[in-house]
């Protein structure tokens, strides 16, 4: 590898400053919170273990309680007295309410759940903001519990949940007197010693665990009227959480306590505040809080990130430089998922990865709008008379684009008009060229269709083929196919032909398969791509021997034996190429399978010489089909041949040039 010139080292160098600004400029702006939160919400849905490791249960306030209570809300503390006592029984840790009752209630049930409460003695209420406005006023006000609660023991925690810019939960809550954080405190005092107390990082992120319900859910009634199916330890050592649980899909919009969090993407559901409130805790008392990375940090990376891509950037080739700064980018994502994944740790990529991307396309423009140009030269001298697919290799290999060729199996396809000369006679210059262009045009959409190449025109004849420039490995079905398609649109195409002032037109197609040289010949000042060989002169001959069969498609066993049944054909002869040592059988697309099967008969007699029984078998065939020519063929054969002695060597086979 030689040593990058000055342009080359100017240009690097100024397209790595340029991506490294603008890196720099993005880690400062909103923008970059918008690029890197999906990155976020992709990689907590992707690594989310789906489950709860923590003694925490929830009882939700569901619509199957609504409903088996009969109760409207709010609901009577009687009630909720009675669960707080529920759950003490059943041996809760903690009883934490992630409701707010801010008022007293209307049925004298407040004492019974001050009571209640006093019993338990480790009970949690939360508490929440709400925004007041006045006429001179603007504020947020702290709404807590009844006195009588907390007088009774019930500990009082802010339950608010602060919503990232997208109203996504993202952001651990930092108050001192969160929740989360008064939840675990009610559990060391009602198990000193079980856990310490946490400490989540400031700025730290949630690790949503998973979808709704992750953790063990109970429905409040279930729990109220002592359900059977509630196992008697189910609460036994819980953190258990009280709170709404109202099922509601996006499009029902915002309702009470429902939040949306990374996996309102898959889910398409909100989250339950209860269940948020569990996430906190299970977060804080397992370290799992995601903790970003400090700004140097970010800009360290962005700063390795570049110049790692160094080389790629100044020894600049479109595939080695974008396998490099991809690789370079694919780690600097493989480094965050692992950071993310093993120690809790978000390291933003959004910049580096946005920052690689911007250098590799600064160093390739000049590259880019050169081979643009040169790719539109080309095109403009090539797609008039080869097809898209020629254009696209040539313009994809311009080395090819000298004398010569390569050796490439081929199926080969010439059609051409019977009785155009005779038509042409006929009509005026103008309708003849309507006629030809009609033709020609719908021809070469088949062909092209087919995925063939459009070798030449001569006149009336089209010359075709499959299997160059690019490879096709069924070249000789999609030929045949195509040479039907072909016949099929000459049906559709007289009237039309006819409007012209023309008779009706018969077309004749010959294919055959085998290895050819294709590529760019002819001389120095012009060339075109185009096939050469036997293969190519024995399907030109095939065309014209269709007249003597009275068939509309010929095509040699070479190319039936590569696609078996796909396409039903009819044998027609075994004929004799000069030059060749080995006879070619003949074929021509049939769908009469009686026909087919009588054919075969009659032609395995004759190539033994049975000529009674090949005359009764070619008879046999003449009544399937009266009127045809091959038949009628073989009969005038056999008349002459069976005058002859029978000959060992005989294999049934017509010389080709004496048809």
């Amino acid at each position: 590898m030689s040593l990058p010139g000055k342009n080359a080292l100017t240009n690097a160098f100024i397209s790595a400053l340029l991506a490294w600004t603008l890196g720099l400029g993005v880690m400062w702006t909103p923008l970059w919170h918008a690029m890197e939160t999906p990155v976020f919400d992709a990689l907590t849905v992707a690594t989310a273990p789906k489950r709860s490791v923590l003694p925490i249960a929830i009882v939700g306030i569901d619509e199957a309680s609504f409903t088996q209570l009969g109760k409207r809300w709010p609901w009577s503390r009687e009630m909720h007295a009675r669960l707080i006592d529920r759950l003490a029984q059943a041996g809760a840790s903690v009883i934490a309410f992630d409701i707010v009752l801010a008022e007293r209630g209307e049925d004298g049930g407040d004492q019974a759940m001050a009571q209640a409460i006093s019993r338990a003695g480790n009970v949690v209420l939360s508490a929440d903001h709400t925004y007041t406005e006045t006429a001179s006023t603007k504020q947020w006000i702290r709404v807590d519990p009844i006195i009588e609660f907390t007088s009774a023991g019930a500990v009082s925690g802010l339950a608010t949940t602060p919503l990232d810019p997208d109203d996504r939960v993202r952001t651990f809550p930092q108050y001192d007197d969160a929740f989360w954080r008064q939840a675990i405190r009610a559990l060391i005092k009602s198990r000193p010693g079980s856990v310490p107390e946490p400490y989540v990082a400031p700025g730290a992120m949630l690790r949503h665990l998973g979808p709704t319900h992750t953790f063990p859910y109970f429905s409040y009634h279930q729990v109220l009227n002592g359900d059977p199916s509630i196992a008697p330890d189910a609460f036994a050592d819980q953190l258990v959480l009280v709170g709404f649980d109202l099922r509601t899909s996006p499009e029902a919009g915002r309702q009470r306590d429902l939040f949306a969090t990374p996996f309102i993407g898959t889910s398409r559901l909100y989250t339950p505040g209860v269940e948020l409130q569990a996430t906190l805790i299970e977060n804080a008392l397992m370290g799992q809080a995601i903790e970003p990375v400090p700004m140097w940090q970010n800009m360290a990376l962005l700063t390795v990130a570049l110049l790692l891509a160094w080389p790629a950037l100044v020894y600049w080739s479109p595939v080695r430089s974008v396998l490099l700064v991809g690789s370079i980018g694919a780690a600097v994502v493989a480094l965050s998922v692992w950071l993310f994944v093993s120690y809790n740790l978000w390291l933003t990529t959004t910049a580096p990865v946005l920052s690689l991307g911007l250098a590799f396309i600064s160093t390739g423009t000049g590259s880019y709008w050169i081979e643009r140009r040169r790719a539109t030269q080309i095109r403009s001298a090539f797609e008039k008379y080869v097809s898209s697919e020629v254009v696209g290799d040539i313009v994809a290999h311009p080395e090819r684009l000298t004398l010569g060729g390569e050796r490439r199996e081929l199926t080969l396809l010439f059609s051409d008009l019977a009785g155009f000369t005779s038509m042409s006679e006929k009509l005026s210059p103008e309708a003849v060229a309507d006629v030809i262009n009609l033709y020609l045009n719908e021809a070469t959409k088949i062909i092209m269709s087919h995925g063939g190449t459009v070798d030449k025109f001569i006149g009336d004849a089209v010359m075709a083929f499959w299997g160059a420039p690019l490879a096709d490995p069924q070249h000789a079905l999609h030929g045949t196919r195509a040479a039907i398609a072909m016949q099929q649109m000459m049906d559709r195409l007289q009237p039309q032909f006819k409007a012209f002032g023309s008779d009706e037109l018969k077309l004749r197609i010959g294919l055959h398969s085998g290895p050819a040289v294709v590529g760019n010949m002819g001389s120095d000042l012009r060339f075109t791509y185009t096939a050469l060989g036997d293969t190519v002169n024995l399907a030109a001959r095939l065309e014209g021997v269709n007249k003597a069969y009275g068939t509309r498609i010929l095509l040699t066993g070479d190319t039936a034996t590569q696609f078996g049944p796909a396409v039903a054909l009819r044998p027609v002869d075994r004929v004799r190429v000069k030059g060749k040592d080995i006879p070619v059988d003949i074929f021509t697309p049939c769908d009469d399978p009686a026909l087919i099967e009588a054919t075969q008969h009659a032609l395995d007699a004759y190539r033994a010489q049975d000529w009674p029984r090949a005359t009764e078998a070619w008879a046999t065939v003449r009544k399937l089909c009266p009127d045809d020519t091959v038949a009628a063929v073989f009969e005038a054969r056999i008349a002459q041949v069976s005058q002859l002695d029978k000959q060992a060597s005989w294999d049934g086979s017509v010389a080709l040039d004496k048809l």
